[in-house]
Formats: C-alpha cells, sequence, structure tokens
C-alpha cells in the first residue's frame, strides 16, 4: 500500500521546488533503493505534467568501490558524461536514501578530495545554474542517528518537510531587507565563540522549499577578508565520510589560521584541499520550526531553529564572495538556551538573542509564529 504522505512529498517537489512546467527535461538522481518510491510517484507526476523524467540510480556500495579505484582517466570521462547530461537538463531533483550514513568512511580522504575535486564540482555547478532541488529520504539509518525508532522519524520527517513554505517565504522578507543592509555582524555564542565579519554589499538568500527539503534557512555571505575571531560549533557533522565532533575555528582576515576537532588528520586534508578551503563561503539563519535537536544529517542540521552556520568552501553563485573551493562545509552552531545561548548584533544592535529574534519585524521567524 503507498504511503499517502509519499505523493504529497512529490507533489511538493514537482509543484513548488521545481515548478516543472510541459516539455521540461528532468533529472531524478537517487542514491540508494530506500528512494525508488518516491522516484515513481516522481516519474508520473512529471509525465503527467508533459514533461521528461531522466532517472539516475546509484547505490553507496557501488559508489565507494568507484571512489576507491577512481583513477584520472575514468573521473574525466565520468565528469565529461554527466556534464554533457546535466547541460541538457532544464530541472534536477536530488534524493539521498542513505541506508549506511558512514559507507564512505574507510574510502582514503585523498582518494574523496580527488574525486570531489575533478570530477563533481562541474557538474555540481552546472546543476545549479538551473532548477534544482535535493532532498533527504527516511531510511533506519538517519533514524538511528537522530535516536528515533523509524515510525517516530517519519512523522518528523513528514511534519519538517511539508510545512507552509509560503508562508515562511513571506516571514523571511524583513530578514531579507535587513541583511541586505547590515555591514558589520558580532556572534557570540558557546564556549569559545567570539566572532566578527562583514556581509556588506553582498545580497540575502531566502530558502523556503525550492532548493532544498527540508528547507528553512535565510543565507547570504561574508566579506571574504573580513571574518576574525573563534567560532566553536555545537553540532556534530559527518563530512566526507567521517563524523566529526566539536570542531573549532580560528580566524584572521578571512582565513581560517587554526582548525581544532576530532579526527585532525582529516581535518588537514579538508582544509588543505585547495586555497579557498581556507576561507568561508556562505553565512546562514536556520528557521524550521519543526527542526530543535541535531539529526547528524546536514540537510535537516543547517537548518535548525536558532541556529547559524559559517560555511568554509565555496560560495553559491548567486551570493558570491570570489571564494572558490571544491568543498562546501556547513558547519552548525545552535544558541538556543539548552545548547549554550548566544547573541547575535548587526551593526552593533541586537537581532537574536538565545535562539529567538528580538526585533519587532523579525518575530514571524520565531518558532512559534512558523508553525
Amino acid at each position: 500500500m503507498k504511503d499517502p504522505r509519499v505523493l504529497k512529498l512529490a507533489q511538493l517537489l514537482v509543484n513548488y521546488s521545481t515548478k516543472v512546467k510541459e516539455d521540461d527535461l528532468v533529472m531524478i538522481s537517487a542514491v540508494d533503493p530506500s528512494a525508488y518510491p518516491l522516484v515513481e510517484e516522481l516519474i508520473e507526476l512529471i509525465g503527467k505534467k508533459g514533461a521528461h523524467p531522466f532517472v539516475q540510480l546509484n547505490a553507496q556500495v557501488i559508489q565507494r568501490k568507484l571512489y576507491m579505484h577512481a583513477t584520472d582517466k575514468v573521473l574525466e570521462l565520468m565528469r565529461e558524461s554527466e556534464l554533457a547530461m546535466a547541460k541538457k537538463m532544464t530541472a534536477y531533483i536530488g534524493i539521498r536514501a542513505l541506508e549506511n550514513k558512514f559507507e564512505m568512511n574507510d574510502v582514503p580522504q585523498k582518494q574523496i578530495m580527488k574525486v570531489t575535486k575533478n570530477y563533481r564540482k562541474d557538474v555540481s555547478d552546472e546543476i545549479m545554474s538551473k532548477k534544482w532541488v535535493t532532498m533527504m529520504f527516511p531510511t533506519p539509518a538517519f533514524a538511528q542517528a537522530s535516536n528515533m525508532s523509524m515510525e517516530a522519524f517519519e512523522e518528523f520527517f513528514y511534519n519538517v518537510t511539508t510545512l507552509d513554505y509560503a508562508k515562511m517565504s513571506k516571514a523571511m522578507d524583513p530578514m531579507k531587507e535587513l541583511l541586505e543592509k547590515t555591514d558589520k555582524v558580532h556572534i557570540k555564542g558557546p564556549g569559545r565563540t567570539d566572532i566578527t565579519l562583514s556581509i556588506k554589499g553582498l545580497p540575502a538568500i531566502k530558502c523556503a522549499g525550492e532548493y532544498n527539503i527540508p528547507d528553512g534557512e535565510i543565507f547570504t555571505a561574508p566579506v571574504k577578508d573580513s571574518i576574525n575571531g573563534v567560532i566553536e560549533y555545537n553540532t556534530p557533522s559527518v563530512y566526507l565520510g567521517t563524523k566529526f565532533d566539536k570542531v573549532i575555528l580560528t580566524f584572521e582576515n578571512g582565513k581560517i589560521v587554526k582548525y581544532e576537532g576530532s579526527s585532525p588528520e582529516k581535518l588537514e586534508e579538508i582544509f588543505n584541499a585547495d586555497e579557498g578551503a581556507k576561507f568561508v563561503g556562505e553565512f546562514a539563519f536556520g528557521v524550521n520550526p519543526y527542526i530543535v535537536e541535531p539529526t547528524v544529517n546536514i540537510l535537516f542540521d543547517e537548518k535548525i531553529s536558532g541556529s547559524i552556520h559559517l560555511t568554509p568552501g565555496r560560495a553559491y553563485g548567486e551570493c558570491d564572495n570570489g571564494n572558490t573551493s571544491s568543498i562546501h562545509w556547513d558547519l552548525v552552531m545552535i544558541q538556543t538556551p539548552e545548547y549554550g545561548g548566544g547573541e547575535i548584533y548587526f551593526d552593533g544592535v541586537l537581532v537574536r538573542k538565545n535562539g529567538l529574534f528580538v526585533l519587532p519585524e523579525l518575530l514571524g521567524l520565531n518558532p512559534d509564529n512558523l508553525k
């Protein structure tokens, strides 16, 4: 028996996120078989619109083997093939239903970085120039990482992913306006966090269900050389197959000059991937009212209500501060009282305290007003 929640999610992806129209060429890319029920619904909905669905199915166990044995020749052929297909598409829907979050954990980090640097970036850039959306799909692995039963996790998942994104988008308008008028940002938070940066002259981008599901963030980027101070992230992160805890970064004139945390050797490889890996490409606020604790899944955790993320690596094209890199690592700091609290100031004015916005025009973004 089909789960009606899967159809509702497919309708959101097709009708709201990518706004598929007649004759669109839509790539559906799914990782691991758990996503297949959603893929089936998407194919049917896209076909009914007179558009053309294409499907790319992957499995992590196969990707792991490919990563292990990827030669420069193979990577170049893969890049050429996928880039040619991406250029023909007008829309992209990416679904990750990972059945083992740590499947890539024993792949040498240098090999992962080789694949990311030489293959993934060009394809990713092309996809992001089109209508696109990426999402996670519930699996036992995600439920286990969140310390939930599968039933409880699915209920959480569908609450989080199918909320009223149009309402959220409207509530984001005053925040977008304020961000685009702001120069100096001062962040105080848990542990040693005390950091300043400038966002002067950079646009603010609302994320309310059009590019990521679940969604609920508004982002900009720092002036590349403006960050000074220390930030102590208090949310676990799985990146390139490795779990990191309590990453602490020290900045001088925009550049990471010291990094601390678990797996120091892998941290070194990440931040030495290229010059841009030591600079930041994104600064964002999480506002999804149904996400209040880490799930160790970045598509959820970067939207935690009361959080921010300051992201080492590549900037997005729609908010380009000039930083290019093969990495883009969303590291999250939660500022709710349960996680140590904190304050954020724009040009000396308190904007958010302990995870809640305090300016009258921003109150609509607090959890009680978005549910």
